[in-house]
């Protein structure tokens, strides 16, 4: 019985996919600080919000020359999405409209 459950949870899992596919899509960016300063907060919202939510990093940073791989689902279905980078001298940039269900990397540069 819990095998043919099993079985009818990853066929209703693969239909749900099917019929909603920009909810089965990979959104995991690779983020790479290619700046000569530290990537101290880092923001991804989604293009239908008008709120940056909270800081990805949480209290790691990115330092220059590193990268860091980043999962940018909100659940919400979103594939567009905003991205903020607070840098370590108060620079911030923005980068708008990234579309993170076809997007493997993404760089920050001076």
């Amino acid at each position: 019985m819990r095998i043919q459950f099993a079985a009818a949870l990853t066929l209703a899992t693969a239909l749900f996919a099917l019929a909603n596919p920009a909810l089965a899509l990979e959104r995991k960016v690779q983020i790479n600080n290619l700046t000569a300063y530290t990537i101290v907060e880092f923001y991804a919202s989604n293009t239908g919000t008008t709120d940056w939510e909270e800081d990805i990093l949480g209290s790691e940073v990115l330092p220059s020359g590193s990268s860091v791989v980043i999962n940018i689902d909100d659940g919400s279905g979103y594939c567009k999405y905003d991205f903020l980078a607070v840098f370590d001298d108060g620079d911030q940039l923005v980068s708008s409209d990234n579309n993170v269900c076809e997007l493997d990397e993404f760089d920050f540069t001076d």
